[in-house]
């Protein structure tokens, strides 16, 4: 064989095993339920049915201590997509549309979507985005409650976000109006509420194939109760309707996996099941105890690898990315503040703690920081003077809530109970999580702890060093500087240039003027469902000559508007 030939047959080898390696890499599903502790059968719950969500851990990896960075769904949403801290980023607010601006995270900082689309991922998210710095087009191929993984080309592999609202806080308190049995403590919902679990589930299933909906309930008097909480009627149905509701979300996450398996994907399909945060009750959510911050988490594989072990290293969300591109076989940036648990870029030393923060939720101003070993948890308060509760009035449109204020007020708590209506607080907390798991024993000021509360206060001030806490920084302040005069910046319109190349194809540049905008651009026209489809530009391209003759692009900052729309027409000859 000379050596053209020989060369020929090297290219062609090489050709042919990248083309493998592509079909062979894992697509990916992320099943992310809103306001959901650990409280499945897989966990040791006996009150919960998920036999769907048990299935997985027996068939997969069972994490026992991921946790979010905030107890509630949009800043652990921005930290979930792009492993950063978002106090770092300025993404720690509750939320930022609440006062009418986007954050603006640092030019490097993307979401891992962006990664995975540049390394030849489709990547679909359905229906919730919530990152707290707008929707930018670039992190999706599709983004909508009609995405679906069949639509990528042949043979592309996939990465889909599938966010199920069903055990979302206000489900515990929806009633259709329509009941044949009214609630009469039921509240009318706001015109922006979210739609009721029946309701989402009828256009899942629509989306995912028939599949029966069991329509059993949750008894009451068999749900367990938190030493916060009395024993109330009131309270043991909204906790039963909570419950309710986890079996729905067991039922769609059996509709996934189902789905996987009639597409034939799922042995090829990683399947990673977690919580945005904890529990949607009360002294739960919005709170940076554990009972806020933990939520389950199951990885199966495809080959179903250490089929039900459990895994008790210490996680937090800032890790979901970077282990998620690790296990697409993508290295994690740099810059990205967590580090991969599981793939090829796993990190060699597990993480030594956990750190979380609780900032304005809502209209209610308040500053807590908190960090968390393997046994014991940390909370510094910065402003001590102002109540743990808050005044949320989302909150109060759910029967528990009310009940606990109407207790507190007749005085018909007993000392744990009110710990969570005290009007100051102190300025440090310590809790031993092992002996005490309701965190309601403060052990700061006890002299036995002193060591342990002097080692988890250097690490609360390590890692503010580290990443830095824009937190510190009043919100106005913080809105001046990335919005100047309360104006949100506009990305810069992105310039194309297109060279001809031999065979009818085009080298394709595009480039902004804006620091750390992402491009986006497409060669489509037409309005029809789904077009046009715009592909993520990572650099010079070569296409071939659109049927259009037209190639269009947009630029988007995040926290900025999207550029106006550039085009090129191209003259064939």
């Amino acid at each position: 064989m000379d050596r053209n030939k020989r060369l020929l047959f090297f290219f062609l080898l090489i050709a042919a095993c990248t083309c493998l390696q592509a079909q062979q890499r894992p697509n990916i599903v992320w099943i992310l339920a809103e306001d959901l502790s650990p409280r499945l059968g897989a966990y040791g719950d006996r009150v919960a049915r998920t036999p769907n969500i048990d299935k997985l851990a027996k068939e997969g990896v069972r994490y026992t201590k991921l946790h979010s960075v905030s107890g509630v769904c949009a800043p652990s949403r921005s930290a979930l997509v792009s492993g950063m801290y978002p106090t770092s980023i300025g993404t720690h607010n509750m939320r930022t549309r609440d006062f009418r601006y986007h954050a603006v995270p640092p030019p490097h900082v993307k979401g891992f979507t962006e990664y995975l689309r540049a390394a030849g991922y489709y990547c679909i998210n359905f229906d919730k985005t919530d990152y707290q710095w707008g929707e930018p087009m670039t992190m999706w191929d599709e983004s909508s409650r009609n995405v679906h993984w069949n639509k990528r080309t042949e043979g592309q592999p996939f990465f889909a976000l599938i966010n199920i609202f069903t055990t979302h806080e206000s489900q515990v308190w929806y009633r259709q109006t329509n009941s044949q049995t009214p609630d009469p403590d039921a509240v009318e919902l706001p015109p922006y509420a979210p739609q009721s679990p029946i309701a989402r589930w009828e256009f899942q299933r629509s989306y995912l194939g028939e599949r029966k909906l069991d329509q059993s309930y949750t008894d009451p008097k068999r749900v367990p109760l938190p030493p916060f909480y009395p024993d109330n009627p009131i309270i043991r149905r909204d906790i039963a309707r909570h419950y309710d509701n986890i079996a729905l979300c067991d039922q769609q996450v059996g509709a996934v996996v189902d789905a996987l398996e009639k597409d034939g994907l799922l042995d090829n399909t990683i399947i990673i099941f977690f919580g945005d945060h904890g529990d949607g009750l009360p002294r739960m959510k919005r709170e940076i105890y554990d009972t806020g911050l933990k939520t389950p988490l199951i990885i199966r594989w495809p080959d179903q690898r250490k089929a039900g072990t459990v895994d008790d290293q210490l996680l937090s969300f800032v890790d979901m990315a970077p282990t998620t591109l690790s296990l697409a076989g993508v290295e994690p940036p740099a810059h990205i503040q967590g580090q991969a648990f599981a793939g090829p870029f796993a990190a060699k030393i597990e993480r030594q703690y956990i750190y979380a923060a609780r900032d304005r939720m809502d209209f209610h101003l308040d500053t807590r920081r908190a960090v968390k070993d393997k046994r014991f948890k940390y909370i510094k308060n910065y402003f001590p003077e102002r109540p743990y509760i808050g005044d949320i009035a989302y909150r109060r449109n759910m029967g528990l809530m009310r009940e606990l204020i109407r207790l507190h007020e007749e005085g018909k708590l007993d000392a744990v109970q009110e710990l969570w209506f005290r009007q100051t607080k102190p300025e440090e907390e310590l809790y031993d999580i092992a002996a005490d798991p309701w965190e309601v024993n403060n052990l700061a000021e006890n002299p036995q702890y002193q060591k342990e509360l002097e080692r988890l206060r250097q690490a609360h001030t390590d890692w503010q060093e580290k990443f830095g806490d824009l937190g510190m920084m009043p919100e106005p302040e913080l809105i001046g500087k990335i919005w100047p005069g309360g104006i949100q910046p506009l990305t810069g319109q992105p310039a194309i240039m297109a060279e001809k190349l031999p065979g009818g194809k085009l080298r394709l540049v595009i480039t902004s003027a804006t620091e750390g905008a992402s491009i986006a651009y497409t060669t489509q026209q037409g309005t029809a469902p789904g077009w046009p489809h715009w592909k993520l530009y990572t650099g010079p391209t070569e296409i071939g000559m659109p049927e259009s003759g037209i190639i269009r692009a947009m630029a988007i900052r995040y926290g900025y508007q999207h550029s106006p729309e550039a085009a090129l027409a191209l003259i064939q000859k």
